[in-house]
């Protein structure tokens, strides 16, 4: 299974994830990436400097994956569930 690195750049510092999470593909890291995002901002609020900040998902050889905007998460994404009319 695939490792991904959820990197937090904030302005210019970026917060390095050590250890990373194994995943089983890209989508997958898409919404832990989302659900990290949430979480963060839950507990510390929408602080200017958060809504400007990006979580970089990588892979074990550094490479960006994905670039998730905090702005981002906050939008509402369709219940793939749902029954549509």
């Amino acid at each position: 299974m695939p490792k991904y690195f959820f990197n937090t750049r904030i302005g210019n510092e970026l917060i390095v994830d050590p250890e990373g999470e194994d995943l089983r593909n890209p989508d997958r890291a898409w919404e832990v990436a989302r659900q990290m995002i949430l979480e963060v901002l839950k507990s510390e609020g929408t602080q200017p400097v958060l809504l400007e900040a990006v979580i970089e998902v990588t892979d074990v050889e550094g490479e960006v994956v994905l670039e998730f905007p905090f702005t981002e998460a906050l939008l509402d994404v369709p219940d793939k569930s749902a029954t549509r009319h």
